[in-house]
Formats: structure tokens, sequence, C-alpha cells
């Protein structure tokens, strides 16, 4: 079964048995060795920078957001 499959059949899943779900997967992350915390935060990063490239966006320079972020919370 792929995990678009399982994906799937979990979301058949009353919403009590999907939070019991989740809750047991989140704390399994939780007892992640350094190197497979490691191992996640790598694969993370490198399908966020694929996903950025095929975005074809261009960001917005640091000073820009901060700036910005100020103005909202002031």
């Amino acid at each position: 079964m792929s995990i678009d499959e399982l994906e799937a059949e979990v979301l058949k899943l009353g919403p009590q048995a999907r939070a019991r779900l989740a809750q047991r997967l989140l704390a399994s992350l939780e007892s992640l060795s350094d190197d497979e915390n490691d191992q996640v935060w790598a694969e993370e990063a490198e399908r966020r920078d694929v996903s950025w490239d095929a975005s074809g966006e261009t960001g917005r320079p640091a000073t820009d957001v901060f700036r910005d972020a100020r103005a909202r919370f002031s």
C-alpha cells in the first residue's frame, strides 16, 4: 500500500480515531535518534528547496519582510 493509499484510508476514519492516530504518530517522532532527526530535517530542507526552485518565485528581501512584520504588530 502506498503512502497516498494509506492516507486516503486514514482520512475515512472518524475524528476521534484520526486524533488518536495523529497523537501516536507525533509521539513516535519524539523518539527519533539525533541521526534520524538530522536525516528527516535534511530531507525536508531538500523538499522545500526543490519546491522553491520549481515555483519560480523570486522571494522578498528579509529587510522588507521584517519591516512589514514590525509595522503589523506595532
